[in-house]
């Protein structure tokens, strides 16, 4: 169809629930099909939108690659990605929901270490006593990279977490981790806490598009403004 929009939601929980909610709001009503594992809708009255339930990650490539005009994703995963794909896309605005912090966080019994500068210390502490880098696992290798380097930690590993990264310090897979938290109870719940200036991002939905915007966006952007 000419002048198709495609439209890029978050495929499951409340991100999708308030993603729906915020189209609904604007007098653009989503219309899913009864059946639990059709991942396509549309907007009512409005047969040039086809809308697509993907994981929140999956939008940030589908937009990147030219396949979604429209997109609402969590702006960590965006600065995850990589830069050519961050070039691509616009954030037309941050939305109201979905709120988390990406976070270093360290063993409650890790007394002595309170800050960033105390990481870097005990990361040559490590070195020295069993010739090994501190781990640090992790979802987001590139943010974290970023941030360590940017406070001068030097002494330290990456470790591609999998699951549920805040066990792998009482697994003996990393020291400490850095992790997404909205109200930091998981990290408590498993003797973790966050350093006092361990915060690398404040994380929220946002409203994304393609930078190479199209004139047939303007008119659905309008309506979400």
């Amino acid at each position: 169809m000419k002048d198709l929009i495609t439209i890029g939601l978050p495929s499951k929980g409340r991100l999708k629930e308030k993603s729906i909610s915020f189209f609904n709001d604007r007098e653009l009503k989503i219309i899913q099909s009864e059946k639990e594992r059709n991942y396509f809708g549309t907007i009512e009255n409005k047969p040039n939108v086809k809308i697509i339930f993907l994981h929140a990650k999956e939008i940030i490539q589908r937009l990147g690659d030219g396949t979604l005009d429209i997109g609402i994703s969590g702006l960590d995963l965006l600065k995850e990605s990589e830069k050519n794909l961050q070039n691509k896309i616009n954030i037309q605005k941050k939305l109201d929901y979905g709120n988390a912090n990406l976070v270093v966080a360290v063993p409650n019994d890790w007394i002595d270490v309170q800050t960033i500068a105390d990481l870097e210390e005990i990361s040559f502490d490590i070195r020295s006593r069993r010739n090994t880098r501190l781990r640090v696992a992790t979802k987001y290798p590139n943010l974290t990279n970023d941030f360590l380097i940017s406070k001068g930690v030097t002494q330290y590993k990456l470790i591609p977490s999998l699951g549920a990264t805040e066990t792998y310090p009482f697994i003996g897979s990393s020291e400490v981790i850095t992790d997404i938290t909205s109200t930091g109870k998981t990290l408590e719940d498993n003797n973790l806490r966050v350093l006092k200036d361990g915060n690398i991002l404040k994380s929220a939905a946002c409203l994304l598009t393609l930078k190479r915007k199209k004139n047939i966006l303007s008119k659905i952007l309008d309506n979400l403004d």
